[in-house]
């Protein structure tokens, strides 16, 4: 399983921190959409 893991980040290399960067994103506008109704 980690030589599959390690294949799969070798192949993605120039795309994992775009992916990295826009799930991050995703995680910090639905945190804001929870927190909303608060305000």
């Amino acid at each position: 399983m980690i030589e599959t893991l390690r294949r799969a980040i070798a192949r993605s290399d120039g795309t994992l921190f775009q992916d990295m960067i826009g799930a991050l994103c995703l995680v910090v506008i639905l945190v804001g959409a929870l927190h909303l109704p608060s305000f």
